[in-house]
This record gives structure tokens, C-alpha cells and sequence, in this order.
């Protein structure tokens, strides 16, 4: 149950903490008070949308915080879940479980499991058809559970089995695809016969291609100052020295350091030659080194970052490729197993459809009486289950409820129905029906009582009371029969404050709960009016 909710900056909320209680706890107070606000809270806190105009006048951000007393929960602290959502202006939003950030996405799937609200626009978690089954099994109980038990082994098995099949290409469509894909790429790897150091060695070559004509020009300079200028000049200065060797060792020792460098200059110059001889520039060789580096960049894109992985990569397929052309007999031992369990699944689902049937009959006569409880005589909740070709976890069926409200109109999805009233009531009747098997232990309704009196208000009261001993209820009314029957009464009143309205809120003992019940049931509190009250107190 929500033990503490506390509202910041929403509205014309302030700063408000309400502690509730287990039972029916009902909120009244003027119009525009704030009751409606508290319940766009409890909206708020449960992950629903929020426009950033509810946040409060001058403010730059709201906050909504519930601490719900849930011992039985793993992520109970001290038997308590403390959840929070802060809102910005600029959008900005911050949602925590225990204290740990959460995303709206997964505040709500928790919440969703926690808070069930029914106002005149909600979207209650009994409408969506995917419920619905879960209902009607929850209703069926014994009988449906032990074969649903039976049938989920099997059917977890049977999903097991089925992803294996998949993995491993059981599917033979899936699986001839797969083959060729991967016969496709290693036929593209083989037929490249790409050599590892081909790649760097192409580059090398298409370089000094490219750069054929700066190379030439280069050499030919060099060949002219070194076979030319430099060999003429220092054969002349070799013969100048030969002219004084005899006079001077010293001579000699020059002389011959100066033959040297001749010799190992001649070696240069036939080095250059024969660089230039060997530099040309041939466009069909480069057109076949760019295709072939194409070649190679294309198989790295899809397959590697080097020849080597790519290598590694193709003998990886070759492995895959053996092994897949070898898997059929595995594959059909998992068929074998599969076509048993479809066979035992297929019995079990039609004992369960069968129960379906004889419990969906129960359940529209007793949802139905419910309704007529509640001033509704010529509404009628019909059961539609549809058998399905293909498992599902919950067998074969499809089952969705459906609702007609009046003699001579077409049976509806419950989302078609259009009174507000009428659907608060519906869900009244389908949740008092299920109270027992609905696990959602917090439900709200907001002003439930729209657009009925008398004796239907006295009927939605005790439907009220009925669901409060199972569920922690919260309900804002107009009515005193319903308010009446409150376990806990609140009365939500603002005041204006240092030129500011705020609202405020007050837990009425029981003396101030009469008064209250009065002054709803008449406008005013007289002696007669609390005489009034005082009676559907008692009653």
C-alpha cells in the first residue's frame, strides 16, 4: 500500500504530505481544491505524461515522492519502496527507485505492477486485451493453473527448442540461405588469392609510378653533375697529382685517397644509370595495381582490417560451412523431440480451452449481476475466446471480454464504451468480481460517481467497500453515500497564503467525517442534514 505521498510544486499544490491507509480512503472537498490534482500525482509517480504546465507558477521544476509499504517486494528496504519523479521546465526528468535512476519507461512497467487508477480518461490495465486472459485463468483457479503449469514446462521447452532449430538453421529456407552466404564469401576470398605483404608491396609500386617523371628528372640531374661534372673534375685533379707524387710521400698517400674516391664514384654514377634506365611509367600496369588494390580494399571492408585477418576470417567460414553442410541430423533428432511436444502441448491447451469456456460463462454472470448492482440492468459482458492455430504461453486461446450497454446494440471492445460513467462503473464491476485474484494492491478512482445518484451511488459504494478489503482504495467523490462508506476520510481544502492559493489537506476524525458527509449530502451542515449523515454512516 502507499503508506506516504508527498506533491511539490503541481498545481496549485505547495507542499503537500498525505499519509493513507489500508482500506477504503476517501478524498472530498470543494470543487477545484485540489482533488483531481492529487490524483494526476499519483499519475505523475506512476509514469504517466506530464505537460510542464501543472508545475506551480514560479517554479522551476515539481516533485512527486510515494513511499509504499511492500514487505513481501525484493527491493523492500525495511519492508518500504521509496519512489520518486522530479520534473523540470525544460523537460528534463528524474526517476528513482530506492535511489537508484530509473527511465519513465521503467518507472512505469514497476508502478504498473503497483497503482491501478480509473478516472474518466484513464486507460485502465483491465482494458488491454493482453489482461484479459490472465483473468479469466485467475478466475478459473485450480483447475486452469494446474494444467496452465504442466502446459508452461512444456512450452518453455518448446521456445527452447524452437531458438535452437533457428541457431543451428533448422529451417531449411534459413538454413540453404545461410549456406550460400557463406559459400558466396569464402568463394570471394579464395578467388582473390590474396598473399600476405601483397597489399604493402602494391602501394610501394603504385608510388613510385605515380611519381615516375620527379624520379627521372631527378636521376638524369643527378647522372649529369655526377658522371660528367664530378668525374671530369676530379680526373683532372688525379692527373695534376700524378705530376708531383715522386716529390712528397705526402703526395701519394692524396693521390691515392683521391683514386679511391674515383673508383667508388664511378660505382655511383652506374648506380644512377642504371636507377634511370630501369624508371618508366606504364598506365596499364598502374590500372592493374589500382584494381588490384581495389580488390583487396574491398575484401578488407567486409572482412578484415588485414590480409591476415581476412585469411583467418575465410578459414572461420570453411569451419561454419563444413559444419552447417553436417548439422541436418542433429537438427532433425530436435525436430523429432519438437513434433512430441507439439502433440502433448495440442492436448493440454484443449483441456484448458475447454475450462475457458466453462469459467468465461461464470464469470459474465457474476460481472454481470455486478452491474446490475450498480444501475446498469441493460449492460452485458460477454467473453469471446478464440482458438488459435499457432502456441502461445498461454495455449491457443485468444480472449478478449466485450460489453454492450444497451438491449439491440453490438457486443464491444471495452475501450468502445463512451460514458465515462458507465466505464467507471464496468470497472467497478469487473475488479469487485476480481478482487480476490487482481494482484494490483493500490487502486484509484477518481470521481466514479460522475453522472449517478440514488441507489446506483449507494451500489458503487458498497462495490467500493467490497474491493477495499482486498486492495488499498483511494476514491474522490461528490456523493455522501460514498463517502459514507469511507474507512479513511480526507478533506482537501486551499487557502491563499502570502498572496499565493495552496492546497491543504486534513485526515477528519469521526466527528468532522459527519460534518463532511452532511454539508456533501446537503451543501450545508444542519441539525437535520447530520441526522442525514449519521444514518449512511451507520448503514
Amino acid at each position: 500500500m502507499i503508506s506516504t505521498l508527498h506533491i511539490k510544486n503541481i498545481g496549485i499544490i505547495d507542499d503537500l504530505s498525505i499519509n493513507l491507509n489500508n482500506g477504503l480512503n476517501i478524498l472530498t472537498g470543494e470543487t477545484g481544491a485540489g482533488k483531481t490534482l492529487i490524483i494526476d500525482s499519483l499519475g505523475i509517480i506512476s509514469g504517466e505524461r506530464f505537460s510542464k504546465e501543472m508545475i506551480r507558477k514560479g517554479e522551476n521544476h515539481s516533485y512527486v515522492e510515494a513511499c509504499i509499504y511492500m514487505p513481501e517486494n525484493e527491493l523492500a528496504v525495511d519492508g518500504n519502496i521509496i519512489v520518486s519523479r522530479e520534473i523540470y521546465l525544460n523537460g528534463r526528468n528524474m526517476c528513482k527507485i530506492n535511489g537508484r535512476m530509473v527511465t519513465v519507461n521503467e518507472l512505469k512497467e514497476f508502478m504498473g505492477s503497483i497503482i491501478d487508477i480509473h478516472g474518466q480518461h484513464d486507460n485502465q490495465q483491465i482494458l488491454n486485451p493482453a489482461t484479459h486472459i490472465e483473468y479469466l485463468d485467475a478466475f478459473g483457479s485450480k483447475e486452469i493453473l494446474k494444467y496452465k503449469q504442466e502446459y508452461q514446462k512444456l512450452y518453455n521447452e518448446y521456445i527452447r527448442i524452437k531458438l535452437e532449430l533457428k541457431e543451428n538453421f533448422g529451417d531449411e529456407k534459413e538454413k540453404q540461405r545461410k549456406l550460400d552466404l557463406l559459400k558466396y564469401q569464402f568463394d570471394e576470398i579464395e578467388n582473390a588469392n590474396i598473399k600476405i605483404g601483397e597489399d604493402e608491396k602494391l602501394e610501394s609500386d603504385r608510388k613510385l609510378i605515380l611519381n615516375s617523371e620527379k624520379i627521372n628528372e631527378s636521376l638524369s640531374i643527378a647522372d649529369l653533375e655526377v658522371s660528367e661534372h664530378t668525374m671530369d673534375a676530379l680526373n683532372s685533379a688525379i692527373r695534376a697529382l700524378e705530376k708531383i707524387e715522386d716529390l712528397d710521400e705526402k703526395h701519394s698517400k692524396v693521390l691515392n685517397a683521391l683514386k679511391s674516391s674515383y673508383y667508388d664514384l664511378q660505382e655511383i654514377a652506374r648506380d644512377i644509370s642504371d636507377c634511370r634506365e630501369n624508371v618508366y611509367f606504364d598506365e596499364e600496369e598502374r590500372r592493374n595495381i589500382e584494381t588490384r588494390l581495389d580488390t583487396i580494399f574491398s575484401l578488407k571492408r567486409k572482412y578484415g582490417n588485414t590480409i591476415e585477418e581476412i585469411l583467418k576470417y575465410k578459414d572461420k567460414l570453411e569451419k561454419e560451412i563444413i559444419q552447417l553442410e553436417n548439422i541436418d541430423e542433429y537438427n532433425n533428432k530436435l525436430k523429432e523431440k519438437l513434433n512430441l511436444l507439439e502433440k502433448e502441448m495440442q492436448s493440454i491447451a484443449i483441456n484448458i480451452h475447454e475450462y475457458r469456456k466453462e469459467y468465461a460463462i461464470k464469470l459474465e454472470q457474476e460481472v454481470n449481476k455486478e452491474l446490475s448492482d450498480l444501475e446498469m440492468r441493460n449492460a452485458e459482458i460477454k467473453i469471446d475466446i478464440d482458438k488459435e492455430n499457432n502456441f502461445n504461453s498461454n495455449g491457443l486461446d485468444k480472449v478478449q471480454m466485450l460489453i454492450k450497454t444497451n438491449i439491440g446494440e453490438d457486443f464491444k471492445e471495452l475501450t468502445k464504451i463512451a460514458s465515462g460513467g458507465e466505464m467507471s462503473r464496468i470497472m467497478l464491476a469487473i475488479k469487485n468480481v476480481l478482487s480476490d485474484v487482481d494482484n494490483v494492491p493500490v487502486l484509484i478512482f477518481d470521481e466514479i460517481d460522475t453522472g449517478i445518484s440514488g441507489i446506483a451511488a449507494k451500489s458503487v459504494g458498497e462495490k467500493l467497500k467490497s474491493i477495499s478489503k482486498m486492495h488499498q482504495v483511494l476514491c474522490v467523490t461528490h456523493l455522501a453515500s460514498i463517502a459514507a462508506k469511507g474507512d479513511y476520510n480526507y478533506y482537501i481544502y486551499k487557502k491563499v497564503e502570502n498572496e499565493k492559493t495552496q492546497t491543504n489537506v486534513n485526515m477528519l476524525n469521526e466527528e468532522e467525517t459527519i460534518k463532511e458527509i452532511a454539508r456533501i449530502a446537503s451543501g450545508d451542515i444542519t441539525e437535520i442534514s447530520l441526522e442525514h449523515a449519521k444514518a449512511l454512516r451507520n448503514n
